[in-house]
């Protein structure tokens, strides 16, 4: 029995061959995506196999998508195709340090079209911790279903993980930050950027986005820094330490080729390493080791590392 379900989007990332402006880049490869996809699939490699709660489009690129999440061992439970709508795309364009932007074509594709009470409620009580972030809640009816998914988690008693994963042109129906607040009503662990926060329109250092994020329900809040590390803060509600505390790893030296799916390399790093019991300190650690090693190759599911690669990360530094 799995302990983790992951829900939200998969999609296609169209990566360029090559760095610069999207509009001067003449060739891209197709690889499979998604926020949520991502840490579905960097759990898998990482030996947590989660359920994952999706919805695919038709046509060949949902047969590929749906062919990807397979091949790494995902149950195809809540896998679901819609054969009323088209997959989500995103065109990636790579800076000279490998930090990405991204152009979505995503209006009314599946990943939209999430209906609410598909997970039932035993499902639900037989695991102990749900993921989900904010480009779900970006449209009807998939904000609904998402939101009615992570309510009946926390009732049940859930871990509620959630990564605000701010994308501004995605926000047209609804508020980005009413959306990012309703969210932390209902997570335990918050992980976000100070690019997250910054779109709620809040500012400072890692230990004051931190605090921000424990002000709103929280227990756990993490903030990812890039080639820095990493910043974890706690209330004394958290089950990972014995009182409230605050906790800074500074990363690991790598050399990064592409950076796209780094931030979903961390998510999955740390829910693995807290669902196995591990310390916060250690959490970090690992999270910040999965993440480094997911940054040299190409590609989002692609560049995930399993617990062999991450460990010699961590031997060697």
């Amino acid at each position: 029995m799995t302990d983790v379900l992951v829900a939200g989007e998969t999609i296609i990332d169209f990566l360029p061959t090559e760095t610069g402006e999207l509009a001067r880049v003449g060739e891209f490869t197709r690889c499979a995506g998604g926020a949520p996809a991502n840490v579905a699939v960097a759990l898998s490699h990482l030996e947590e196999t989660p359920l994952f709660w999706t919805r695919l489009g038709s046509g060949p690129f949902g047969d590929f998508l749906a062919e990807t999440l397979e091949s790494v061992g995902l149950p195809m439970d809540f896998i679901e195709r819609d054969e009323g709508a088209k997959t989500g795309l995103a065109f990636v364009n790579l800076g000279e340090d490998a930090e990405r932007e991204f152009t979505f074509y995503h209006g009314n594709a599946a990943e939209t079209r999430f209906q609410p009470g598909t997970v039932a409620d035993e499902t639900l009580e037989s695991i102990s911790w749900v993921h989900f972030d904010g480009l779900s809640l970006d449209a009807e009816p998939s904000r609904d279903a998402i939101f009615d998914l992570v309510r009946r988690a926390s009732e049940s008693g859930s871990t509620v993980s959630f990564d605000p994963n701010a994308r501004p042109e995605r926000w047209t129906d609804f508020d980005y930050t009413d959306s990012m607040y309703q969210a932390f009503e209902y997570a335990d662990v918050v992980k976000a950027t100070p690019e997250d926060m910054a779109e709620m329109g809040v500012g400072g250092d890692a230990d004051e986005l931190a605090a921000h994020i424990l002000e709103h329900g929280p227990h756990t809040a993490l903030i990812t820094l890039g080639s820095e590390g990493s910043f974890a803060s706690t209330t004394d509600l958290a089950p990972w330490t014995d009182s409230g505390t605050s906790v800074r790893h500074g990363g690991y030296e790598v050399d990064q080729v592409d950076t796209t799916g780094a931030g979903d390399a961390f998510t999955a790093g740390c829910i693995a390493a807290l669902v196995e019991g591990q310390r916060l300190e250690e959490a970090l650690s690992f999270a910040n080791a999965v993440a480094a090693t997911a940054t040299t190759a190409h590609g989002a599911m692609e560049a995930l590392p399993d617990r062999d690669a991450v460990a010699a990360l961590q031997r060697d530094q």
